[in-house]
């Protein structure tokens, strides 16, 4: 009845934490061959007492190439402000020299409709989408990779936790077997010392 109003199984042992010892043997009895690279490689750290963690934004950036970098930055100077304002700025200008100041004196290089404007536009349009697609795609890819260096991360910690909690569990039993064997010598003492006193009792 104790057992099971405290929810434990057999030997005293929850049902969660069976299953957690469960599963850290199957994994920790698993040969290198049977582990994802992921696994294998945050054993093979845990066995050289190696860091798994790292910055993975440092070590991502360090891969990037030449036009690489360049899409990035192009996507960063386009996603801001300071990009809006000023292309806002341009237009307006673009617009005020050929309809206000150029026709003046019959010089507009771009007058009303602006077709040249139009087509600069689409140009910047046509250039500018797939090199945002681009930095957009790496960001995912970044995101990934974060992901993975998560998933070793955590694998790491509660490998770690099992290897803590198997030691605790055998200093637990040594010292229990211990505290046993002192009772064990305890009850002999005394045994001893009660059968000496009755002897010595039944002499007198």
């Amino acid at each position: 009845m104790t057992t099971a109003a405290n929810g434990s199984g057999p030997g005293g042992m929850a049902p969660n934490e069976a299953a957690v010892r469960e599963f850290a043997r199957r994994v920790l009895d698993m040969g290198l061959a049977d582990l994802s690279p992921q696994e294998r490689r945050v054993i093979t750290r845990m066995a050289r007492r190696h860091a798994v963690s790292r910055d993975m934004s440092v070590a991502f950036d360090e891969s990037r190439t030449f036009g690489e970098r360049l899409a990035d930055q192009v996507a960063e100077v386009g996603g801001s402000w300071g990009f809006i304002i000023s292309f806002g700025v341009v237009i307006v200008a673009w617009v005020g020299l050929n309809t206000a100041i150029l026709t003046r004196w019959g010089m507009p290089f771009d007058p009303y409709p602006f077709i040249f404007l139009n087509l600069m536009l689409s140009l910047l349009a046509a250039v500018q989408a797939p090199i945002i697609m681009m930095s957009q795609n790496r960001q995912a890819q970044k995101d990934r990779m974060a992901a993975a260096h998560d998933y070793e991360v955590n694998l790491k910690a509660e490998l770690e936790i099992m290897a803590l909690h198997d030691k605790l569990d055998q200093l637990r039993t040594r010292d229990l077997a211990a505290l046993i064997e002192r009772v064990e010598a305890a009850i002999d003492r005394a045994r001893l010392d009660m059968e000496a006193r009755a002897g010595g009792g039944d002499g007198a």
